[in-house]
């Protein structure tokens, strides 16, 4: 295949992305509970996140302390070698443990990463199935949290793991 087949107008794929601007849903968020607002996301009351529509994924669990993205991988996700990159998974996971943190505070506190330290275990491509993250919080401090992350393929394999230390701004420290 030459330089120019590469290029051929069949091997073009196009992927419009929408989403709901987001400082709208901010406010109406910064009214609620983080569980609330995380509960509004997954259920469709609030937009998600416009990266959320950017990647694909979805929340499909809300509970205290813990929250799961899932993601069907497509192929605009790829890098050259035909594998997911790698930022995919850290999108992922800093959204899920960051929201898993959020289903811990009142109304008008959030939080911010300050690190985040991903291992991969395992490559991740379209052919993996819907893709799990979980977050879990670890530590939830006045200053400080802490959490932990997962990434599983559609087999339940881990294809990452994650930690992360995050700052806590906003509302009264606890």
């Amino acid at each position: 295949m030459t330089s120019a087949d590469l290029f051929s107008p069949d091997l073009l794929r196009v992927r419009v992305v929408e989403w709901q601007a987001p400082g709208p849903a901010a406010k109406a968020a910064a009214t609620m509970s983080g569980m609330e607002a995380m509960c509004a996301i997954r259920d469709g009351r609030l937009p998600p996140p416009p990266m959320a529509n950017l990647i694909g994924f979805r929340m499909s669990v809300v509970e205290p302390e813990r929250i799961v993205m899932e993601l069907d991988p497509h192929e605009s996700l790829e890098n050259t070698v035909g594998l997911m990159h790698g930022a995919t998974a850290a999108a992922l996971l800093d959204t899920a443990m960051g929201c898993a943190i959020s289903t811990m505070l009142p109304a008008g506190q959030t939080s911010v990463t300050l690190d985040l330290k991903l291992t991969y275990l395992r490559p991740l491509s379209v052919r993996s199935g819907t893709i799990s993250a979980e977050g879990k919080v670890i530590k939830l401090g006045r200053q400080t949290s802490y959490t932990e992350g997962w990434i599983r393929d559609g087999k339940g394999n881990l294809a990452v793991h994650a930690t992360a230390t995050f700052s806590m701004i906003g509302g009264n420290p606890r």
